[in-house]
């Protein structure tokens, strides 16, 4: 890395690998609303550098160990004109570069606002990105592959309909953004430890291919508002000239603080089922009565409906609509189906009263987020899952109606633990109320880290959907289980992802933090789930498997319906194998879009999971050695992969279970379709064991 000071007194930095410079030189500052802006006539004051290399143990993670090395150096920086002092903190790994603004608190800077910060990456030339639209709401896209140069063009076709979204720019992209230079390089744009600050985009300037940071506004416009002391989130430049160190990179997550949460004996990895796809593809509601919104009393809707108001209407007077989901007796049936198969929990959406008009109309007092629809029995589901050994998992969805869950978090919380709910999933479908705040703005960014420290102060774990995509955070605050923040499985029942979508999700917004992705969909045609329902889920049935490995979360759902899964007991075996918390990690093959190999080494035990996500058309073989076991002990290898006639589209439930003895001198070829993949549950056993079984 160097660093300079250009002409201007503007500071200036560039980044090289292996002797070639992967970020030209690229002006760095913040401009703020006054007339005294931390972006040029700057001199050097001090600058003090040192070397930290260290390992820490996660709660949860891909490894037991982390190392932590970086070199580090930072510079002060004084602006005469103004009186003013700026540090940027900068610290090399040997996977990339970090470096942050800090604002030290002074005379002449104490509360500032920012009107943009002007953090440049100049690329090298018009490299392959592989990218999703700028946007200050939504992150639910598929990715995009093309040149720098034909983003543009692109752009239209790239942003799909939405609950809430707002561009920005037709040339503006989302970090984590990933990118291949044409001399074989991986580079990916990414902040870490986004805290009190606004979430960052990046504007390219498509005739000199730099991109400049674009932060999210506030409802005035203004991109934050700070207090020194503070600093900026950090901004990450990971490098490789190989595909899996993109994949295995912890810059991200070192560049956090350490956890916060003493005892965090009560944070568990969760394996899960729920009533939720159900109502995804349309099966289920998650209303009780088919409720209308304010204003159609007297109109042709049903007149047993009043127009819905918590605290006023009396639900047990109106008629069910018989669809609803989170009904006392189906809940039982998934709960018996969680605990005959080993699940830790049963997440239920729909159980509160609120949903007949929650979504379109930015209602204030939506949810309570405690009380029942009159056919969910909070007590005797309590009882029931305890005596079957479950955990029920908590819905709070706020349709982005933030400070009405903000005013009910307290008492919402208290009601989790009196009810024995250790962990709940929020989500913040629509536009944000108070209207004029986007959801990834300073104010909103703020909310969710209050969420997540208030719920650690409950013992609470958090997977936070429609929120801000992760930055490495759960290192800080470990509660902080899950994420959405991307286009997840719920889109198969929208219409449908491209095939090669998981091929992506993890050199790109998984390199911030786990994604509760919700895996493990069976049934592809969802018209067979909701007749009125066409979309296909584009994927194999093996795919399915390989991404409770690939996706790494330690918090993994099986998404289907028991009856799909009880047609595929054989496959559905590895779902229940799988560990979701690991001592090691190797990624094995990898090229972003293509295909992606991971092996794991569960958490604890010495059984390894290996799994596949191809992307390549027409299919690809894999090939692969498995070294990373043991010399001296002896293991089974069972094989769940894609038939030789398995299609996305046309085959999705062809696969084969093929098991084998295995060792460190074994290697495979295996075909796998595009959009599938396979799973491979490897497991140690006695000598005595291997008798009669085929060698691999």
């Amino acid at each position: 890395m160097n660093f300079s000071l250009d002409v201007k007194g503007s500071p200036v930095y560039a980044l090289s690998y292996k002797g070639k410079q992967v970020i030209k030189p690229s002006k760095m500052g913040i401009e703020l609303k006054d007339k005294h802006s931390l972006t040029d006539s700057f001199t050097i004051k001090t600058s003090a550098s040192k070397t930290v290399d260290e390992s820490w143990q996660p709660v949860w993670g891909e490894w037991k160990n982390i190392r932590n090395q970086y070199n580090e150096w930072a510079v002060t920086l004084h602006r005469d004109s103004s009186n003013r002092d700026m540090v940027i903190r900068f610290r090399l790994f040997n996977d990339g570069l970090g470096f942050r603004y800090e604002f030290p608190a002074q005379k002449n800077l104490l509360h500032f606002v920012i009107k943009e910060e002007r953090t440049q990456f100049a690329m090298t030339g018009d490299h392959t990105a592989y990218w999703i639209a700028g946007d200050y709401d939504t992150q639910e896209y598929d990715y995009t592959t093309c040149k720098l140069s034909e983003i543009r063009s692109k752009m239209k076709e790239a942003r799909s309909s939405n609950a809430s979204q707002t561009s920005f720019s037709p040339t503006g992209v989302q970090t984590s953004l990933m990118m291949k230079t044409a001399e074989g390089i991986y580079i990916n744009l990414h902040e870490a430890a986004l805290i009190d600050y606004s979430c960052m985009h990046l504007n390219l300037d498509e005739k000199n291919l730099v991109f400049e940071s674009w932060l999210t506004p506030d409802p005035k416009g203004d991109k934050g508002s700070l207090q020194a002391s503070c600093t900026s989130p950090w901004r990450t430049i990971i490098v490789s000239d190989d595909a899996r160190d993109i994949l295995a990179s912890n810059m991200t997550v070192n560049l956090n603080e350490p956890s916060k949460i003493k005892d965090v004996s009560w944070i568990k990895p969760v394996k899960y089922v729920g009533v939720w796809w159900e109502m995804i593809t349309g099966k289920s509601t998650w209303a009780y009565t088919d409720g209308v919104p304010f204003g159609t009393e007297g109109t042709a809707a049903p007149t047993e409906v009043p127009s819905i108001k918590l605290g006023q209407t009396d639900f047990t007077k109106l008629k069910p609509n018989g669809k609803h989901g989170a009904n006392t007796a189906h809940v039982k049936e998934v709960i018996d189906f969680a605990s005959k198969h080993g699940f830790d929990g049963v997440l239920v959406e729909g159980w509160n009263v609120g949903w007949e008009d929650w979504f379109g109309y930015h209602k204030d007092y939506v949810f309570d987020f405690v009380t029942p629809y009159p056919d969910f029995d909070v007590v005797g589901l309590r009882e029931y899952a305890r005596s079957k050994g479950v955990k029920m998992i908590m819905h709070h969805e706020t349709s982005g109606s933030v400070r009405n869950y903000e005013r009910h978090l307290d008492t919402a919380f208290k009601f989790m633990k009196a009810n024995n709910y250790d962990a709940v999933k929020t989500g913040y479908v629509g536009d944000i109320v108070p209207i004029g705040n986007y959801h990834y703005n300073q104010w909103m960014v703020n909310h969710y880290q209050y969420v997540v420290e208030k719920a650690a102060q409950y013992q609470i774990m958090v997977n936070a959907h429609e929120a801000i995509r992760p930055t490495g955070i759960y290192r800080t605050w470990p509660n902080m289980i899950g994420n959405e923040s991307a286009r997840g499985t719920e889109f198969q029942a929208f219409g449908g992802s491209k095939p090669n979508h998981t091929t992506l999700l993890p050199f790109t917004r998984l390199l911030g933090g786990p994604m509760d992705f919700t895996p493990g969909i069976f049934e592809m045609d969802v018209s067979k789930v909701n007749p009125g329902n066409n979309s296909h889920v584009n994927s194999t049935l093996a795919n399915q498997l390989a991404l409770y490995v690939t996706m790494y979360s330690p918090l993994q759902m099986a998404a289907d319906l028991p009856e799909n899964y009880n047609r595929f007991l054989d496959a559905f075996q590895f779902i229940k194998d799988v560990a979701i918390d690991w001592d090691d990690s190797k990624y094995l093959e990898a090229e972003p879009g293509d295909y992606i190999t991971v092996a794991r080494k569960a958490k604890g035990k010495n059984n390894w999971f290996v799994g596949n996500v191809t992307g390549v058309k027409g299919g690809r073989v894999s090939n692969i050695n498995f070294d990373f076991l043991d010399a001296d002990k002896f293991y089974i290898a069972t094989i769940y992969s894609d038939a030789k006639t398995a299609d996305y589209k046309t085959n999705p439930q062809a696969y084969e279970i093929k098991k084998f003895v295995v060792s460190t001198k074994s290697k495979l070829q295996q075909w796998a379709a595009e959009g599938g993949g396979y799973a491979i549950s490897i497991m140690e056993v006695a000598k005595e064991a291997t008798k009669g079984v085929k060698k691999l």
